[in-house]
């Protein structure tokens, strides 16, 4: 009996999962699940660690690392899961994570004193590398260009 997990080639050469959802994570996806992972992993330990023992020193600031953990999770497992539906859900998301760089960012340029403590969108994602700004614009082109072409 086939896994439901199991991949297949269809005629046009696009890879679907058997359930026959498309796949979003062959070729560069798969190195933007891998980014995003890392990323799970990184903005899930600063938030806990921030939330347990710091959260009255700024809460918000700390919340909203959370809210960016939150954001990778779901991205990640929207990019896994595949099909048009994850794919639309995952763009959305990635748009939202971008407003929130670019929100979070400018507001610890601005008013650096709301901000004691770096988080993960502090300074457009600056303490990664940039990659929080980069993250969701490669994601969002990642994710146009996989659009599920319609059937003639």
């Amino acid at each position: 009996m086939p896994d439901s997990d199991t991949t297949n080639a269809t005629a046009a050469g696009t890879a679907t999962t058997a359930a026959g959802r498309k796949r979003l994570v062959s070729g560069p996806g798969l190195l933007l699940v891998w980014l995003y992972g890392v990323m799970v992993v990184g903005a899930v330990s600063r938030s806990a660690f921030q939330i347990s023992t710091e959260f009255d020193r700024a809460p918000l600031p700390y919340a909203l690392s959370a809210v960016a953990a939150l954001a990778y999770a779901f991205i990640t497992y929207s990019l896994v899961r595949g099909g048009e539906t994850a794919r639309k859900a995952a763009l959305i998301c990635c748009a939202a994570e971008l407003a929130g760089v670019l929100a979070v960012g400018t507001w610890t340029m601005v008013r650096p004193e709301s901000f004691p403590d770096t988080t993960v969108w502090s300074q457009f994602g600056m303490g990664y590398l940039f990659i929080p700004v980069i993250l969701p614009i490669t994601g969002m082109l990642w994710l146009r260009k996989r659009r599920a072409m319609p059937t003639r």
